[in-house]
């Protein structure tokens, strides 16, 4: 690999770990699942955030998300996607918020399988249209580059999105994270639905421009 086709894959990489990192509904959705359900599912549902990233990584990869991001009604249809899977969300954290059975909570803080919290991850991220724009900037900067060199880069950036996920559901499954969840749960449930909303209504208004 030349020295300008490594500079284009480093610039692609440090692209992609400020958008896969920075605070948002997937890396909330993580903190979540990870305080309500341990370690254990917090991973399930960050390999699905990891493997949604990934699809659309390929997508990048091989060209058709330039394609899809210059397709209004396509990023449209995904906007109305996203927007209403977070506002599901935000009703799921509602639901829970007005629980106040101990026992109710705690039957629905863990009514998910891991392939269930695998598949909501999964569809966190592959109804997201800003995750289409992200791939599509981060292939850009670096330059386009080779199909091998993109391609290495999707796999690498796919591997890291989920040691980032893993972070999260470690620091949030930690016994004094948890007990503190399990004391607050409404509270904190009640922040996550308000957050999951705010989040549903940015992207129904968000613009491919912003």
């Amino acid at each position: 690999m030349s020295d300008p086709a490594i500079l284009a894959a480093l610039t692609s990489v440090a692209t992609f770990i400020v958008a896969a990192g920075s605070p948002g509904p997937a890396t909330l959705a993580v903190a979540a699942t990870s305080m309500a359900r341990g370690r254990a599912g917090g991973i399930a549902l960050g390999l699905g955030l990891a493997f949604g990233l990934a699809v659309w990584g390929l997508v990048a990869a091989l060209g058709f998300a330039t394609l899809v991001a210059r397709n209004v009604q396509a990023l449209t249809v995904l906007k109305l996607l996203g927007a209403a899977y977070l506002f599901y969300l935000a009703w799921k954290s509602g639901q829970s918020a007005l629980r106040r059975e101990t026992g109710d909570a705690v039957r629905v803080a863990t009514d998910l399988s891991r392939g269930q919290l695998f598949r909501r991850g999964l569809t966190l991220n592959l109804a997201n249209p800003k995750a289409v724009l992200a791939w599509v900037a981060a292939l850009a900067l670096g330059g386009g580059g080779e199909q091998a060199v993109s391609s290495l880069v999707v796999g690498f950036c796919a591997a890291l999105g989920f040691a980032l996920y893993l972070g999260y559901a470690t620091i949030f499954s930690v016994a004094p994270v948890m007990a503190a969840y399990a004391r607050l749960r409404r509270g904190f449930e009640a922040a996550f639905a308000a957050f999951f909303a705010a989040a549903g209504l940015r992207l129904l208004f968000w613009r491919a421009a912003e």
